[in-house]
């Protein structure tokens, strides 16, 4: 993968990978059945990246990682990742964020890092706030369901939310599992992913090496499980972001005549 010039001559949605296996999943699915153009980049190790203007951007989404938010010293590029960030939310830009990049995107916006904060890793359920349960990304997790929809959890740093952020969902041990700022919305759990996307995950050395024994096996049956009623209801949390993206889009066309 590499950097896209500036200015992009279209407005696309930009997804920022850190790694090959952290694709956007079923966030692609959604923009590819509404025809919405995406490319993917990866920055990570570049300290001085070519990304465009915000403004011009359709949508902005931002993967996760096995790097830390903050790991600036060893990843240059998530300095630039988290000035984007903080570019598309404030210029009214549908910015999704996943794992590592809702933190991203939280300490971007003004929220703190929590290292090491707990792991949570597998199939258990999150909590929707009453804000959470409202929101259009969220509620449809819910419908004809229970208000504690079971997701893939991946993750050991969490964050704070953001100042003015409203919080979306928790779990006991990650007070801020989903958070909505403007235009921006940050998941720490993995919606964007299906059994197929699981079965690669659980393949990959890296990830596969975070594991203790028995979990790859408890996590493979969970998903079996729930896998076939979670893939449609997250197939309708981002196709409301993939609706928020091509009004963008048509606005920025229209605009540019």
């Amino acid at each position: 993968m590499s950097t896209i010039p500036v200015p992009d001559p279209s407005p696309a949605v930009l997804v920022i990978q850190h790694a090959a296996w952290e694709g956007p999943g079923l966030v692609g699915r959604a923009l590819d059945e509404r025809s919405i153009a995406w490319r993917s980049v990866t920055v990570l190790d570049d300290a001085a990246p070519e990304l465009p203007d915000a403004r011009s951007l359709a949508g902005l989404v931002v993967m996760g990682g096995g790097m830390g938010a903050l790991d600036d010293t060893a990843h240059p590029g998530l300095s630039a990742e988290r000035r984007l960030l903080a570019d598309a939310t404030a210029a009214g830009v549908p910015v999704l964020g996943i794992c590592l990049g809702m933190q991203l995107l939280a300490v971007a916006l003004g929220g703190d890092l929590l290292t090491a904060h707990g792991e949570e890793i597998g199939v258990a359920p999150v909590s929707l706030t009453g804000a959470g349960l409202r929101d259009a990304y969220l509620y449809p997790l819910t419908v004809d369901a229970s208000p504690d929809p079971e997701v893939l959890h991946w993750h050991a740093d969490a964050v704070t939310a953001p100042p003015g952020a409203t919080v979306l969902a928790s779990t006991p041990l990650t007070p801020v599992q989903a958070f909505r700022s403007g235009s921006a919305v940050g998941l720490q759990f993995h919606l964007e992913i299906d059994g197929a996307h699981l079965d690669e995950w659980l393949a990959t050395p890296e990830m596969a090496a975070e594991l203790a024994p028995g979990v790859a096996d408890t996590m493979r049956a969970d998903a079996a499980v729930r896998m076939t009623s979670l893939v449609p209801r997250a197939l309708v949390v981002f196709g409301a972001f993939a609706d928020e993206v091509r009004a963008r889009r048509d606005s920025l066309t229209h605009a540019r005549g």
